[in-house]
């Protein structure tokens, strides 16, 4: 939104970085939202550059939390520059006062002699009609000193050939032309203010001409010029050494200087545009300290620490182990955040006060395509996610502390994307309310607006004003119809953008919207609200821009139009009642607004043109006169902070002061704004869901159906106790107290002996392959047992081995260099007193594929063969190796094809692993396969609805499967470990379910033992027929589980045992063989008979199963299965639409259980 066009203006923006040095960043790979101030908007005829150097920005006061839209240079360095139109008329100042109701019509205002005046001057840049472009400097701070620069910007030769810079010493009465102090001939391009000391200016002059800087130490009253040997791209000022700077060049060199500009010293070449930090105070040791990405292939980058005067290679940290994303890197107060993409997923890391990088804990199936930081306020990170599902809407997840692990606050955020291509989020932190914002989220294909008082906990549509400015009554009714409101920051800081609210006047909150069922961009009028939310008023049927005042104590409008204007609103009692004054007797094209809303001073600064050819226009505005005096005690009155009459908010009742509305006082700055703050007892509002727990309708928190809450850290030792989490954790920056029975908090629980469970062994890299000579990292993670109590032995392949007494000495990896090439099986062996657990890994040295897929039944029967079939993506036009082990196999069988058959001939499980190599790129996936003599199955379907939530990977496959698993054997009573459930890739969702064998039963009870098994089948299908079994994917949505149809084997047996049923069977078969023979050899003498070629495709012959005793047994048609390259080839072909790409469509073919092809 922002400033759009304004008649026959054209407004395009870019909001450049690095003036102040933003607080926020976005690109491609982790974002984060802007805080700078200089800003750019341009046409094909005119600019207007502005630079804001009043104050530090903090997040939520111009920027947005929705931006995270801070953009980068584009061949222009930070200054705001807006095209317009000018040429030169003179008027001399005047004033009128009129006033109105908020109700009432202008038309019926009519002037108040009375009133108080505003005192107004305009000052014309004679001289510079033909000047296009502007930047305006105001030092603030009751500096009286503004700085501005007008340019000729030749659009054809794209160059400034023309400059001027004015300067006032007294608020912008008058200007004085400083060419000759510059240069008569100097051509200057851009304005760069020192945020720690605004009295030093510098400025560049235009590469064209000569590459130079001047620098200024007296707010422009003198210049030193000091040529450099490069062209600034951006320049990052020390957020507190005043001479420290550093500047980033156009062929991507970062440089230093340490006095202001004088002398340079070049860092780091192949710096990523806007990935380049100083130091924050009191985190990084060092003060000169930079945090720098650097690129090193394409895609692939470092992180780089290094100090700015000392960046050689002996003297660089690379502080994130291996290589990240470019455009990632964000370091952003107590953080540090970065990106990895292996295999089409991205991984997200941050570092917590400069600790060891852990990676982002979302929700399991959160599944990220996107992510942007918003913010790391009170060391707790607010990140927007764009889920696996979504396309056009992102989601709010809201971290912990160290910002680990993460909890959803807010779905189907809408975004949209700025003039380039950054993306914009709709989501905005109310000033001077702690745990206070509001989100525009999208409800069944229309925008609403939303409101927390709780930091995410809960959120509400916005009530509706009870009447219209005219005072119509409104008949809005919730939820059907409410308030929405426009939440994009302005994108010119002279202009106040749709919303805006203060920490100086906490609970008013100004913004532009509609009454109705959606957001819209018609019907736009100005809504106000005075106790934070909970009720709001129309003060303007027209769009209008609104500037707080004196402290935040009184309100300025100017009419958002397309036409000059010359009137402006004042209000001093929140917008109830509005003073119209004419500052000019001539209408005025308003460019921009300059004040100090926090000074003594009372200045306003218009900027503008009155037509297409006038000169530009100052308009200096003193409002001091609408007051009498400063406010006295007696002048403030209290009001109470509330949700909806719910009086605790964030924990605490909160009392706040204000001026009486209507008083004409001056406010305090250091007033107090809270008058009094009382805790409440804490509630379940208080506290959000811990990682891995999900909010009930009825406000508890259970656990999310993919979560143990029973798991224990692995730090955790018998004798030791630890916090087990009750579901919630407490809401940061919530000043509740627990009264009474802690029922909230973790509770403490003794730890118990635990064997060693789910190890995990890997490279510190995450690769499979490394070079000879390399130092290779592996990673040893347990999943659960006493991890100070379990040893761990690595056998590296090579004939050395080492052991560590316990898990913790292994945290930091294990370093071994591998001196020959070839392929070797790592094995880490972990063991205590309870138990063991063992994995492998096969590490090739000297050879890199992107994803393999092991397609493998879940079951197979022994003696009898298996398909296995490895898929591999993407697909490689070079010849492929497979290497497959299988069980405990000491050397693996190689083949050149992709599919192998194998005859398992022990029962039990086996671990089924394939490796596939192409040059250098080696990727695996393993399988366990149970093996059994003889087993039942059955195919299963779902309720649509889980199809709506199927992500198509691996992992939620098994989840599901496990989940299927349980509901079946609560229902039935068969112990689970009789049960295995398979669910097939691709669309719609089904599944295979094997009732096994107990285990417990002695060979000789075989065929009683098949009878049973047939038995569990009947009971499992009358189950499913009739809709009984079902589970819970997440609140509120129950999934159910019918039944398909039996396998085409359902029965499998491999001993000799016969029937008569069976043995007839097998006459029928040679009779079909010889009925078969005879056809074909005889073919070309039967007239009736069709003749092939040699080349025809015969069709599959039907194979009748010998192995049942049912009657009813179906029949297997091969034709209807794949052979091993079709099936490769549409697994590959479904690939490249599927999950593993995570950027094309999902899969739709289907793995068919090997086990039904005997």
């Amino acid at each position: 939104m922002g400033l759009r066009s304004c008649g026959t203006l054209s407004f395009l923006f870019a909001l450049l970085l690095h003036a102040f040095h933003t607080k926020f960043e976005v690109q491609a790979g982790i974002s984060s939202a802007a805080g700078g101030r200089f800003y750019q908007l341009e046409s094909s005829n005119v600019s207007f550059q502005v630079l804001d150097d009043n104050s530090e920005q903090k997040w939520g006061e111009k920027t947005r939390f929705d931006a995270l839209k801070t953009e980068r240079n584009r061949g222009n360095v930070f200054s705001e520059t807006k095209h317009v139109r000018k040429r030169s008329v003179q008027v001399g100042s005047s004033y009128r006062t009129e006033y109105r109701r908020a109700n009432e019509e202008v038309k019926g205002s009519y002037p108040r002699q009375s009133d108080p005046h505003l005192d107004t001057s305009t000052f014309a840049l004679s001289g510079d009609s033909a000047h296009n472009q502007a930047m305006v400097h105001w030092s603030g701070h009751n500096s009286s000193v503004i700085l501005i620069l007008t340019k000729l910007y030749d659009f054809n030769l794209g160059a400034v050939t023309e400059s001027s810079l004015w300067r006032s010493s007294d608020y912008g009465s008058t200007y004085t032309k400083l060419n000759d102090k510059v240069g008569s001939r100097t051509v200057l391009s851009y304005l760069y203010v020192c945020p720690t000391n605004k009295r030093k200016i510098m400025m560049l002059s235009d590469p064209e001409v000569e590459s130079a800087v001047l620098i200024s130490s007296d707010e422009g009253a003198s210049f030193e010029k000091h040529p450099i040997s490069f062209n600034v791209l951006s320049l990052l000022f020390h957020p507190a050494h005043e001479n420290w700077i550093l500047a980033y060049s156009h062929d991507s060199k970062l440089y230093s200087s340490m006095d202001f500009g004088k002398k340079w010293q070049l860092v780091h070449d192949n710096v990523m545009l806007g990935r380049f930090y100083w130091a924050v105070m009191g985190l990084d040791r060092e003060s000169d300290v930079v945090h720098i990405e650097t690129r090193v292939a394409k895609g692939r980058a470092q992180y780089v620490k290094c100090r700015a005067q000392r960046c050689t290679e002996a003297n660089r940290q690379y502080l994130f182990p291996g290589y990240v994303d470019t455009n990632s890197l964000v370091v952003q107060d107590e953080y540090v955040f970065t990106q990895v993409t292996k295999s089409g997923r991205a991984s997200y890391f941050a570092s917590y006060m400069r600790e060891p990088f852990k990676r982002m804990q979302l929700p399991r199936y959160c599944l990220p395509k996107d992510m942007h930081i918003i913010s790391t306020d009170e060391k707790q990170v607010f990140a927007a996610v764009q889920e696996w599902n979504q396309n056009h809407t992102y989601s709010l997840y809201i971290s912990d502390s160290p910002g680990v692990y993460f909890t959803l606050s807010l779905e189907d955020l809408r975004t949209t994307r700025g003039p380039t291509g950054n993306l914009l989020v709709d989501f905005y932190k109310v000033e001077g309310i702690n745990g206070m914002y509001l989100a525009n989220k999208l409800v069944d294909h229309r925008v609403k607006t939303f409101i927390t008082y709780n930091k995410g906990q809960t959120w509400a549509l916005l009530p509706a004003p009870a009447t219209d400015v005219a005072g119509n009554n409104i008949h809005c009714v919730m939820p059907f119809c409410s308030l929405h409101l426009h939440l994009e920051m302005s994108e010119n800081p002279y202009t106040s953008g749709p919303i805006t609210s203060k920490k100086t006047v906490p609970g008013i909150i100004v913004a532009t919207g509609n009454i109705g069922t959606e957001l819209s961009s018609a019907n736009l009028g100005m809504f106000i609200t005075s106790d934070a939310g909970n009720s709001w008023r129309q003060i303007f049927d027209e769009e209008h821009n609104i500037w707080f005042l004196d402290n935040g104590g009184a309100l300025l409008a100017v009419l958002h139009a397309p036409t000059p204007i010359r009137h402006l609103w004042i209000s001093l009692d929140e917008g109830k009642k509005w003073d119209r004054h004419t500052f000019s007797l001539a209408p005025l094209y308003v460019d921009g607004v300059l004040m100090e809303s926090e000074s003594d001073n009372h200045i306003i600064t218009f900027f503008g043109h009155f037509s297409h050819r006038s000169e530009w226009q100052l308009m200096k505005i003193d409002y001091k006169g609408l007051f009498t005096q400063r406010c006295m005690d007696g002048d403030y009155q209290t009001w109470s902070l509330h949700n909806k009459g719910e009086l605790c908010v964030m924990g605490e009742k909160q009392i706040f002061m204000k001026r009486r509305p209507g008083n004409r006082c001056m406010l305090s700055q250091d007033y107090s704004r809270i008058y009094s703050s009382e805790p409440c007892q804490c509630t379940a509002y208080d506290f959000e869901c811990d990682y891995g727990w999900e909010r009930r309708t009825d406000g508890k928190c259970s656990p999310a159906f993919w979560f143990d809450p029973n798991a224990v850290a692995k730090s955790c030792s018998a004798g030791q106790s630890f916090l087990n989490s009750t579901g919630y954790r407490k809401v940061l920056s919530n000043n509740c107290k627990e009264v009474g029975r802690n029922v909230y908090s973790p509770k403490r629980l003794g730890c118990r002996p635990r064997p060693p469970r789910g190890l995990r062994l890997s490279t510190g890299s995450g690769e499979l392959s490394a070079h000879v000579g390399s130092n290779v990292s592996f990673v040893v993670h347990l999943q659960d047992g006493d991890a100070l109590r379990t040893s761990v032995q690595l056998d590296f392949g090579d004939g050395i081995r080492i052991t560590y007494a316990n898990l913790s000495r292994a945290d930091d990896g294990i370093q071994h260099i591998y001196r020959e090439t070839g392929i070797y099986r790592v094995t880490a062996v972990a063991e205590n007193n309870q138990g063991s657990d063992s994995c492998v890994l096969y590490l090739h040295i000297t050879s890199p594929v992107e994803r393999v897929y092991l397609s493998a039944p879940l079951v197979a029967v022994r003696g009898k063969e298996s398909n296995l079939t490895a898929v591999v993506w993407p697909n490689h036009i070079r010849t492929l190796t497979f290497f497959w082990w299988i069980a405990n196999s000491s050397e693996p069988i190689i083949t050149l094809d992709g599919s192998i058959s194998f005859t398992f001939q022990k029962e039990g499980t086996n671990k089924v692993t394939v490796q596939v190599a192409s040059g250098s790129t080696v990727m695996q996936d393993s399988r366990d396969i149970t093996v059994k003599e003889f087993f039942r199955s059955l195919q299963l379907s779902f309720s649509p609805t889980l199809d709506e939530h199927n992500p198509d990977i691996p992992e939620w496959r098994e989840d599901i499967g496990r989940v299927v698993q349980t509901a079946l054997s609560q229902v039935s009573g068969v112990a689970a470990n009789q049960l295995m459930v398979s669910l097939y890739p691709g669309l719609p969702t089904t599944a295979e379910l094997f009732i096994l064998p107990n285990v417990l039963t002695p060979n000789e009870h075989k065929r009683q033992t098949q009878e049973e098994l047939q038995m569990i089948s009947d009971v499992f299908v009358n189950l499913l027929n009739q809709g009984l079994v079902n589970f819970e994917l997440k609140v509120d949505t129950r999934i159910s589980v019918f039944i398909t149809q039996q396998t085409l084997a359902p029965l499998v047996d491999s001993s000799t045992l016969y029937s008569g049923s069976a043995m007839l069977v097998l006459i029928s078969v040679v009779f079909v063989g010889l009925a078969a023979f005879f056809i074909y050899k005889f073919k070309r003498k039967i007239p009736w008979i069709h003749v092939e070629t040699e080349d025809s495709r015969e069709k599959e012959p039907e194979v009748i199963s010998t192995v049942s005793q049912n009657d009813n047994m179906s029949k297997v048609n091969l034709a209807d299965f794949p052979s091993g390259k079709e099936f490769l080839e549409k697994e590959l072909e479904s690939r490249k639409r599927g999950s593993m790409g995570r950027n094309m469509e999902r899969i739709v073919t289907r793995e068919y259980p090997n086990c039904t092809n005997v």
